[in-house]
């Protein structure tokens, strides 16, 4: 079954201090996707073992495709060990060698990227040489690619960021990574209109998303640029929280909005969730527009 966004990368499980939730960058955002209409596969592998049963039916259950979902006889399904601050920002223990090491190249992928495909992958994914080799052979395809930078060190380095970018057709990034991803190239931009306008001339990129916590968020469209502010909500934690965010982007861009009620609702989102616990929680789409009805 083809659909019109297919994520690539890490599924796994936060092991939180109070329990353990399904999470990862790109299920995440494929969960997201599905609940705001955007029908979504994942690219992933998980290990013959009982925490990859538990993510099937997971998946099964949020009716995400898991027809493109790996299975490994060898390494173990994902686990991250995830520690809340004092200040709800969350650090994470990320295991290796797990099963999204090692996700294989499948012909069959490459007849359902399709140019209208929003094809999400981040940096994280590639930290191991056989997914990364074949991250790049989907990002040869002709889909609408969209870079989650998520910078975790120690796993990137800068050559392998320039490939992931400059095959980027949008990249989301937060603040410090946009500062961290100027630097490394060369740039020494202050001013943020700077920071994006070198950023998308050195790689070549029309779409660049700056993201900035409760202070909003920017979207860099060509020589366009669209900011919204976000709104003080009651934050029960922050996971998720970004990914979530890139979901409503896609689904709103995807429908063809105005830019600037795509970066507002895609706020409204991230924000919706930082009110929940976990990557993917429970609600209904009525709930979150309520609630971009109240903050906006």
């Amino acid at each position: 079954m083809i659909t019109p966004a297919i994520c690539f990368g890490e599924i796994l499980w936060d092991v939180l201090p109070d329990g353990r939730m399904p999470g990862g960058a790109p299920l995440n955002v494929a969960y997201h996707l599905n609940k705001l209409g955007l029908s979504s596969s994942i690219i992933s592998k998980i290990g013959d073992d009982e925490n990859g049963v538990k993510l099937e039916r997971l998946l099964d259950g949020w009716q995400i495709n898991k027809s493109l979902l790996q299975r490994d006889t060898i390494h173990p399904t994902s686990e991250v060990i995830a520690r809340v601050g004092s200040r709800n920002e969350v650090s994470y223990e990320i295991v290796f060698p797990v099963a999204w090491d090692f996700i294989d190249h499948q012909s069959m992928i490459d007849s359902a990227l399709k140019p209208s495909t929003y094809f999400v992958y981040g940096s994280l994914a590639s930290r191991n040489t056989l997914s990364r080799e074949t991250l790049f052979k989907f990002l040869e395809s002709d889909a609408i690619k969209v870079f989650d930078i998520n910078l975790r060190p120690p796993f990137f380095d800068k050559s392998l960021l320039a490939n992931l970018m400059e095959r980027a057709d949008i990249i989301k990034f937060n603040e410090s990574e946009l500062h961290m991803a100027q630097i490394l190239f060369g740039g020494r931009f202050i001013n943020e209109r700077e920071q994006v306008r070198f950023i998308q001339e050195r790689f070549s990129v029309p779409e660049v998303i700056v993201t900035k916590g409760e202070f909003g968020a920017s979207y860099y469209r060509m020589d366009q640029s669209y900011h919204a502010w976000g709104s003080e909500v009651k934050v029960n934690d922050t996971i998720g929280s970004g990914d979530s965010f890139l979901a409503a982007f896609i689904a709103n861009h995807q429908l063809g909005l105005a830019p600037k009620t795509i970066i507002k609702n895609a706020i409204g989102m991230g924000a919706f969730i930082a009110t929940k616990k976990g990557g993917c929680p429970e609600y209904e789409i009525e709930e979150y527009k309520k609630f971009i009805d109240e903050i906006f």
